[in-house]
């Protein structure tokens, strides 16, 4: 609990804590607020799949069993059951032994791929030896309490990171002040990572019998540093007798690692079906106003200054952008990028009137999501952002 009296100071040292993360993180190299350029890609072509912890770093450690173990047991067979099942997917491991690779390697091993989804397998664990069940995690609004433990836990590892105080920019695990920053990161990817995430505990719960703790919002390092939708699963608890002996018995590993490969299937279905993009019968024209931000000025995007639109669609084959194509939707602008079309609609010089009409352009479009463009291109949405509060 904090007092009334320190809260100014508690915010300020916040604020000061998050710009100059903020700062130094658009400096690295790629990460997680540079996404491939045109937002969200619509095709699951690889995917990065980590064994937590590993080498020096046990992790979870139970009466019989360690995290590390078991993560890289289920990791493996998760990998296998996509290699031999979904033969357009490539994966890649973070590790395939017992090493100790470094949060930041993991997510830079990512991010070279060009991943379309990072999978982090995980064992949890608690004080008491009650506690049971499944639970997903996704790089959200940080949330203090019961899950505040799991954050901490996973976060610790840079410890035995050399010079990690440099590396994460002074990024204490345990510091609820330094996990403010993870409230006020734009998750470009926070939609994907909560329909996978979904998906994996319906699997688990249904498919598996085990326990559904839910999905959670967490501020994990390990997420903060990927750049496309990625989950960290907590597959059970290590300090619960019954659920540690499941977990290490092969029979319990295949049945956790058929059921992520199976939300992996899932989840990749939806993606790419949603990429198809069919043309549907016009409901009536409609136009896309946010507090007359939304203009006709063809002009402006073509320019060097930042316009925001809401991207509605991407297909691979070039549709027509008349009302008829896009649920009566006039003056759809579509933008070229590799092998994918890109369709938005609107025109806000501000990001917030952006936001504010893709929530009304989400009834039409659920996927609807806002983008940066300047000179008739898409740019990375964290740029043009950066850009104009300069």
């Amino acid at each position: 609990m904090i007092a009334s009296n320190s809260l100014p100071l508690f915010v300020k040292r916040a604020v000061g804590l998050f710009l100059i993360y903020l700062i130094s993180y658009f400096s690295i190299e790629v990460s997680a607020s540079d996404p491939p350029r045109g937002g969200v890609k619509h095709s699951i072509e690889t995917v990065v799949i980590d064994a937590g912890h590993g080498g020096k770093d046990p992790g979870a450690v139970g009466s019989n069993a360690r995290e590390k173990d078991l993560a890289l047991a289920i990791a493996l067979k998760v990998g296998e059951l996509i290699d031999e099942n979904v033969k357009d997917v490539k994966v890649i491991y973070t590790r395939k032994t017992d090493v100790f690779v470094e949060l930041h390697e993991r997510a830079n091993i990512a991010n070279k791929a060009e991943a379309d989804l990072f999978i982090s397998i995980h064992v949890n664990a608690s004080s008491k030896n009650s506690p049971y069940g499944t639970s997903s995690h996704v790089l959200g609004l940080h949330r203090t309490g019961e899950h505040f433990d799991v954050a901490v836990r996973e976060n610790s590892v840079i410890l035995l990171e050399e010079d990690y105080e440099t590396t994460y920019q002074g990024f204490n695990p345990a510091s609820e002040e330094s996990y403010i920053q993870f409230s006020l990161m734009q998750n470009t990817y926070l939609k994907q990572s909560i329909e996978f995430a979904s998906y994996v505990q319906d699997q688990l719960r249904d498919r598996c019998r085990r326990k559904d703790r839910g999905v959670v919002q967490q501020g994990l390092l390990v997420l903060a540093r990927t750049a496309m939708p990625g989950v960290l699963i907590e597959t059970g608890f290590i300090s619960n007798p019954e659920e540690e002996k499941f977990l290490m018995t092969d029979r319990g590993q295949e049945l956790i690692a058929s059921s992520i490969y199976r939300a992996f299937k899932d989840y990749k279905t939806r993606i790419e079906e949603n990429s198809k993009f069919d043309i549907v019968p016009a409901a009536g024209e409609v136009e896309v106003h946010a507090d007359n931000t939304f203009q006709e000025t063809a002009k402006v995007i073509g320019s060097e200054q930042v316009v925001f639109l809401v991207q509605v669609a991407s297909s691979k084959n070039l549709v027509g952008t008349d009302p008829g194509s896009f649920k009566g939707y006039r003056d759809v602008r579509v933008f070229e990028h590799g092998k994918w079309y890109k369709y938005a609609v609107g025109n806000a010089m501000s990001y917030h009137d952006a936001l504010d009409a893709c929530r009304n352009v989400k009834e039409d479009f659920p996927g609807a999501f806002v983008i940066a463009v300047r000179n008739n291109e898409i740019v990375p949405l964290n740029e043009a952002l950066l850009e104009i509060h300069e």
